[in-house]
């Protein structure tokens, strides 16, 4: 029987230092059938000569934005590309396994076809290769410290975050179905699992398949700098799994999410987000005194944090 093809569509900004790591990473699997996308966001370092000297040894797909469009629209353009009936996102700073193409699809073709994602767990690395650990708890023999949820996870990825983004496997027919990624926020990962989790079911597997490269300006560095954009689109795929959520307990855990969330938007003057999560609040039907300081905060904005993290210790 032929193995199914895995597209995997390789994401590089700037990534000059590590861009041929990644790439070779994606060339040298296990796993036979391949196709290999690598999409340049413009950069302005010595990236796309990279891309072009290993293009033409390996003869790889490319695609060179003429200005930068950010990871959304970048990853959209090269699933164009892709034939593939699974789909892995490679960001250019991280790199997979040996093993890591030929575990997804021996799980997702074994879990059929109401499993959409495969996802693993990851070695942290710092920019000169020194492992950080793994994403996952393991205790001294390797062995995970954790309960990993798999299967019906909606309620669970709404309430909070748990996967690292860079393990994943999808199903290219998943990605169709949502049309993509949504270029109209500033980040992909909880959009997608919040949309594809409605209709799709996990699978996960026991072992670190990634290494993660984490460097100091990454996405999840900024998450919390005062006036991010990010928050916003926080905002706005919670407006999303509002309308998503079914039962009660997945409005419990989207109100989790929702208070974390505001907490943030609070502390970091996000306003325009901040106003999101209260009238969210407002719709799922919260009346409280917590509520009623947070649109007192929110009115006059400037100035009352001191007193509002007392309240949110």
């Amino acid at each position: 029987m032929d193995k199914p093809l895995v597209s995997i569509i390789c994401l590089c900004y700037n990534h000059e230092a590590y861009v041929a790591e990644a790439i070779a990473s994606a060339i040298n699997q296990s796993y036979g059938n391949i196709e290999l996308i690598v999409v340049d966001d413009a950069s302005t370092d010595n990236t796309q000569s990279e891309i072009k000297k290993l293009a033409q040894i390996h003869g790889f797909k490319t695609h060179f934005n003429t200005t930068n469009l950010g990871n959304c629209k970048s990853f959209n353009i090269g699933l164009a590309f892709a034939s593939g009936k699974y789909i892995i996102d490679l960001a250019a700073d991280d790199q997979l396994m040996t093993e890591r193409v030929e575990v997804g699809v021996t799980s997702l073709e074994k879990h059929g076809a109401e499993y959409g994602v495969h996802f693993c767990d990851v070695e942290l690395i710092d920019e000169k290769g020194k492992s950080l650990g793994t994403h996952f708890r393991r205790d001294s023999h390797g062995n995970l410290r954790e309960v990993v949820p798999t299967g019906d996870i909606f309620n669970i990825l709404v309430e909070r975050y748990f996967i690292s983004t860079p393990s994943m496997m999808m199903r290219k027919k998943l990605l169709d179905e949502l049309g993509g990624y949504d270029e109209n926020l500033s980040y992909e990962d909880f959009d997608f699992w919040v949309r594809s989790s409605r209709n799709y079911k996990y699978a996960f597997t026991d072992q670190v398949l990634i290494r993660k490269t984490m460097l100091p300006k990454s996405l999840s560095t900024l998450q919390h700098q005062k006036k991010n954009k990010h928050l916003l689109s926080t905002a706005i795929v919670c407006e999303k799994a509002y309308k998503l959520c079914e039962t009660k307990k997945e409005k419990k855990a989207l109100i989790k999410r929702i208070n974390y969330e505001l907490k943030w938007s609070l502390i970091t003057e996000n306003w325009e987000a901040a106003a999101i999560f209260i009238k969210l609040k407002e719709k799922l039907g919260i009346k409280s005194i917590k509520l009623r300081v947070e649109k007192r905060l929110l009115g006059f904005q400037p100035s009352w944090f001191n007193f509002w993290k007392v309240l949110n210790p």
